[in-house]
């Protein structure tokens, strides 16, 4: 079976820094993986080479089957791979509808193919607001809105880019018990829609929740992959958590 998302040997340097030494991993089509590893560890780094925010040195990185080498993070997003940021920055000065508008119109439209035009896109972005349960608050602004609210616009701009891929970068950060179990179970029903998942989280509860597999990062170097249960009593993860 040809992997969804192929990485490959790849390297990023800053200076004399090395973030990311060799990284090999895969990621198959309709997977829930979660992407851990201490603070420094490379995950940010990892997600910023594949979605194109950073270009590496040394590797490759394959999507879907065709090299994403060399392409723009606009590029990515509208073959299909998409990421939600830690902290979330919406377009403040429009409604929650309209800052859904953005990327059907210039990703979903701009793929030449299923664009949607006119009633079609105010509809779709009131069923993307009703996924995450903000339908209500279609036409207020970003300010309005709680913090785990704020999680859940981001999390409905990186799908209405319609993405075979998501990379959710800490969508719970900071967030109760309750609103991390939300979170969780809005992830899983969007994998249960055919979107591959990609969570990177430091909350191991949801990580083990969430995670069908388990992928761990120390000092720019992959250390362990594999079933969560197996990976967590890894003796190798065990000493980058707590030490020897």
């Amino acid at each position: 079976m040809t992997a969804l998302l192929h990485v490959e040997s790849l390297g990023k340097r800053f200076g004399g820094f090395v973030a990311l030494d060799g990284i090999e991993l895969e990621v198959q089509d309709g997977e829930r993986l979660g992407l851990i590893g201490p603070n420094g560890s490379g995950k940010s780094t990892l997600v910023n080479c594949i979605c194109g925010t950073l270009q590496n040195e040394a590797g490759s990185v394959r999507f879907a089957g065709q090299a994403l080498d060399g392409l723009s993070a606009h590029e990515r997003t509208r073959r299909g791979l998409a990421r939600s940021f830690q902290l979330p920055r919406p377009f403040a000065s429009l409604s929650l509808a309209e800052n859904l508008r953005i990327p059907i119109l210039y990703t979903v439209n701009a793929r030449g193919t299923g664009g949607l035009a006119g009633a079609a896109i105010d509809a779709r972005c009131r069923d993307l607001l009703g996924e995450v349960g903000l339908a209500e608050k279609a036409d207020r602004l970003p300010r309005d809105l709680t913090q785990i609210e704020m999680r859940k616009l981001e999390l409905a701009r990186a799908m209405a880019a319609q993405p075979k891929l998501l990379i959710a970068d800490e969508a719970m950060a900071g967030l109760s018990h309750a609103e991390v179990d939300e979170i969780i179970a809005l992830l899983i029903r969007l994998n249960g829609q055919g979107v591959t998942v990609i969570m990177i989280e430091h909350i191991m509860r949801a990580v083990m929740e969430f995670s069908q597999r388990l992928a761990v990062l120390v000092a720019g170097k992959k250390i362990a992959d594999g079933p969560p249960k197996d990976v967590v009593r890894n003796e190798e993860v065990v000493r980058a958590y707590l030490g020897e």
